[in-house]
């Protein structure tokens, strides 16, 4: 069996990325996978790369071989953590089989990189949406990493789904953070529900959001909220007072709390996201300017990091490149290059 039709037999009995592939017609599937290799091209070549040159000086399992599969592993930005656990699998798997094919353990390496992110893990991207009801997506991260570009891309893919939605201006912290998603509200077509006046606490920005919201039948509601983290205690009770608000408005409001991480930033991002996550209960990942970095193991620290799904992707610049996450897009945009021959 080839490497990757063995991850998608992995994926069957899970909440399967494949049943969401099932949804849609093959033109689309088609376009999807094509953005996903074009997104991943940089972080496929590194693979693709470090993998074959490893495979190239293989002769036999040693300290050194060791040493270059720890190396590309670390290389790839998949954390110290999650590396140790993988080197201990490929290790394992090498010994076991004892390994003479220098192919075989480019497949073993690929192998126990993906098994890793599979198992015990929920590859279910979907945002649960109810209807007849407003569904609030509050999203969070620090300052810088894309967080108002990715409610704009949120809020279009989910207008040209014919959703109605509407945004939040709750970020009353940031110099122009108002203005700006104003700029890409109008852009978009969609309305912005902006404090009724200076200094308004974010809190009570939301809950009028939420009466707005209610209103006017708002299907989706967007909530941009502060990204500081200078101060974690104000942070702390300002989020928790926004959930407090949101529960106190309906008990039953259906709440999706998205994290957004940058790519680009590396092993530092994953440690500003930790800090973030402390401090509300999130419920998944966006993924952003993944098409900028060639370090797509990112996906796999934030598995150890948090063991959150990543439920939105980010592959461009545009408003069309944030894509939910499909971790069989994902892992054939990742491996594309690989020299590895299906059976």
């Amino acid at each position: 069996m080839g490497i990757f039709s063995k991850f998608k037999n992995l994926l069957i009995g899970k909440k399967k990325v494949s049943d969401q592939i099932a949804k849609v017609n093959q033109e689309k599937v088609e376009i999807d996978q094509k953005k996903f290799d074009q997104g991943l091209k940089k972080s496929s070549s590194l693979l693709n790369s470090s993998i074959n040159q490893i495979a190239a000086k293989y002769r036999r399992l040693d300290d050194e071989l060791i040493e270059n599969i720890e190396e590309a592993l670390l290389s790839f930005d998949i954390g110290t953590s999650a590396s140790q656990k993988i080197l201990e699998a490929i290790i394992t798997e090498i010994k076991y089989q004892n390994i003479a094919d220098p192919e075989l353990i480019k497949q073993i390496i690929i192998d126990k990189l993906f098994v890793y992110y599979i198992q015990d893990t929920d590859v279910n991207s979907d945002i649960k949406l109810v209807p007849n009801k407003t569904n609030v997506i509050l999203v969070t991260g620090v300052n810088g990493v894309g967080k108002t570009t990715s409610i704009a891309k949120l809020a279009h893919l989910y207008k040209n789904k014919n959703y109605k939605v509407c945004v939040v201006a709750a970020d009353t912290f940031r110099a122009g953070a108002i203005a700006q998603l104003e700029v890409w509200s109008n852009r978009i077509g969609v309305h912005i529900f902006k404090p009724q006046k200076d200094g308004q606490d974010p809190a009570s920005v939301i809950y009028d959001g939420l009466d707005f919201a209610k209103q006017n039948r708002i299907d989706i509601l967007i909530c941009d909220t502060s990204g500081r983290l200078q101060n974690k205690i104000h942070l702390m009770n300002e989020l928790k007072k926004i959930n407090s608000v949101i529960n106190k408005f309906d008990s039953d409001q259906p709440i999706e709390s998205l994290l957004v991480i940058d790519a680009t930033t590396g092993q530092s991002g994953i440690v500003q996201a930790k800090a973030f996550n402390e401090v509300t209960k999130v419920t998944g990942i966006i993924l952003t300017k993944m098409d900028s970095t060639s370090k797509g193991g990112i996906v796999l620290s934030i598995k150890d990091a948090f063991n959150l799904p990543v439920k939105f992707i980010g592959l461009g610049e545009s408003l069309n490149d944030l894509e939910p996450f499909d971790l069989e897009m994902f892992i054939h945009g990742l491996i594309k290059e690989l020299e590895i021959n299906e059976q």
